[in-house]
């Protein structure tokens, strides 16, 4: 139960700070979501099918069996840190970009970020959530899961890059130069 309770309050929390940020940033008159950097659909697809896969984490965890077959004990303690691991990723990234953080693109001027997390890796959050969501499919071993983890990983890395052409533009030599300091992902 212990277990259950750990594994859901990760998700349950980011989603907070998510859309409670979301909120703070509209009193502030911030827009928290940017432009789509790739085709809008595909983008927001993928975002939301993130959600999906940590569903099933949860639902696996809490004895909703959604594995076709038994799940080796060694792969669901791979996955446990995994979890984690994504999670400290995602909540350090999230309040390391502070005002600057948005869900694609920004519309208006945001300042440069590159200390903290963004030091070791370019893209942290997006580690963190690859870090979920192949938690998620060792977990469950879930052929839908395991799919729908590789479909939501290819979409965010063409996302990712979109994302850094526009950090290019907007950034120039500053950006390249911190490009080549600090790795895409680790």
């Amino acid at each position: 139960m212990f277990e259950a309770f750990i594994i859901t309050i990760f998700p349950v929390s980011f989603l907070i700070v998510l859309f409670g940020g979301g909120s703070l940033f509209r009193r502030k008159n911030i827009d928290q979501d940017g432009e789509s950097p790739i085709n809008r659909t595909l983008f927001y697809t993928s975002k939301y099918s993130v959600v999906i896969l940590w569903g099933a984490m949860i639902l696996q965890v809490w004895g909703i069996n959604i594995s076709f077959i038994e799940v080796p004990a060694f792969l669901t303690w791979i996955s446990l840190p995994l979890w984690f691991f994504g999670f400290v990723l995602l909540f350090l990234g999230r309040f390391g970009l502070s005002n600057s953080f948005r869900l694609g693109t920004p519309r208006e001027n945001t300042s440069f970020t590159t200390n903290g997390l963004y030091r070791i890796s370019r893209n942290p959050m997006y580690l963190g959530v690859y870090a979920t969501i192949l938690a998620s499919a060792l977990y469950t071993l879930n052929p839908v899961v395991i799919l729908l983890g590789s479909f939501v990983i290819a979409v965010h890395h063409k996302i990712v890059l979109a994302e850094e052409e526009y950090m290019q533009k907007v950034f120039g030599q500053e950006y390249l130069d911190y490009c080549r300091r600090v790795r895409r992902y680790i």
